[in-house]
């Protein structure tokens, strides 16, 4: 009897393990299949990976090139690289790139658009050799000169500040915060023609003013009012059938600019001095703040060829409020008599300053402001993706957007 109960028990041990063998035996089988799946599926990903980064490197070195790829071989697959334009207006492009391996396809979309200098909180040419950011200075978004970036004390940068030459530091100990990175030797200079595609622009679906000295622009919400002189006769419009793409273009004139935005608009001026420049009459705001309301879409680009000036008036003696992105292709953002005018409390901005040579908006000792204004910038987080219609931009594509 003991002999049968051994017996059973051997025969019995023997199946189970006969089985467990016969499950490892498929485990392995299935973990070899999963393994050469896996591999199978990385390698089309990684060549769907490098069709995407050599295509956009292809478009950031020749904007123009739309080409893409056909069939080309790469790691024993099949790489194929399309370009489509999906808005020509905004000239935003998109990378669709496919890998193909051992039968399976992986797929990468990456979207570019042009990158604008509105993107900058500050931005310029020409700094000065006696202007210094100090303690007391913060610049909240990107930050790039094409000059020196001169300091004194402590100032902090947040977004990420560039310089085409180097830092200069006065006394030496000063020690600059730039919570956001710095790098020297970039270079990024202005276009010298950056209201042409602005001009353009207003010709073909936005309102172009021409034949006047002076433009007055007063934005009421959704509506503008207009006239061209002081004592003028006022007429008003609605603006989105006054101007349909948002660009409003004022040929060899000065522009002189206040009220509350709605939508998103480009104002611009072009000419030779004094014409060409754009004076801020009084407050020119969003009817939604962005930083009450991050939902708004208002947006506003203030655009001349010269100087863009806070007009030296009573409206402005008692501070200003600036909402929008400011670009001066030749001079500068300053204020209007800034050595001779009243104190005039501060210029309370948000949005961002491109211009090309730094101005002046008071004369101050030490921590006194003797005439003009204090400096209260604020960026608009928001310029880092969105512009207002037609913002120059710096020639370049940048991805905001990359799809697996």
């Amino acid at each position: 009897m003991a002999g049968k109960a051994a017996l059973f028990l051997v025969v019995g041990f023997s199946l189970i393990f006969l089985a467990i063998g016969k499950n490892f035996g498929g485990l392995s089988t299935r973990a070899v299949d999963n393994l050469s799946d896996y591999y199978t599926e990385t390698v089309a990903h990684d060549i769907a990976v490098t069709g995407a980064n050599m295509a956009a490197n292809r478009i950031f070195k020749d904007p123009t090139w739309t080409a893409g790829y056909d069939k080309v071989s790469y790691q024993n697959g099949k790489m194929n690289v399309e370009i489509d334009v999906i808005d020509a207006f905004k000239n935003i492009r998109q990378i669709v790139s496919t890998g193909s391996f051992n039968g399976l396809t992986n797929t990468v979309t990456v979207t570019l658009q042009p990158s604008k200098f509105s993107k900058f909180a500050y931005y310029s040419i020409n700094e000065g050799s006696s202007i210094y950011w100090i303690t007391s200075d913060t610049v909240w978004g990107p930050f790039h000169t094409q000059d020196y970036l001169r300091v004194s004390g402590n100032p902090c940068f947040w977004g990420k500040a560039t310089t085409k030459r180097n830092v200069v530091k006065n006394p030496s100990s000063s020690k600059p915060r730039f919570f956001g990175g710095f790098e020297k030797g970039v270079d990024l200079p202005l276009p010298t023609d950056g209201l042409t595609p602005i001009e353009n622009a207003a010709d073909a679906g936005g309102h172009k003013f021409t034949g006047q000295d002076t433009v007055y622009l007063t934005f009421v919400s959704d509506s503008i009012k207009i006239k061209y002189s002081y004592s003028g006769a006022v007429s008003t419009v609605l603006a989105a059938d006054f101007a349909p793409n948002g660009v409003i273009f004022a040929k060899d004139a000065v522009v002189r600019l206040k009220g509350t935005v709605k939508g998103q608009y480009s104002v611009a001026a072009s000419g030779t001095s004094p014409k060409g420049r754009i004076y801020l009459d009084d407050n020119i705001v969003y009817e939604t703040d962005p930083r009450v309301d991050p939902t708004s879409e208002d947006i506003l680009g203030i655009i001349a060829k010269n100087e863009i000036y806070v007009t030296d008036n009573a409206a402005n003696n008692s501070s200003i409020d600036i909402h929008g992105s400011i670009y001066s292709e030749s001079k500068g953002f300053g204020a209007e008599n800034y050595s001779t005018r009243p104190v005039s409390g501060s210029i309370n901005l948000l949005g961002g300053i491109v211009q090309n040579t730094r101005q002046a908006v008071g004369t101050f000792s030490g921590s006194t402001i003797n005439h003009g204004f204090a400096k209260r910038y604020r960026y608009d987080d928001r310029l880092m993706f969105s512009s207002p219609p037609m913002y120059p931009g710096t020639g370049a594509f940048e991805i905001v957007s990359w799809l697996e």
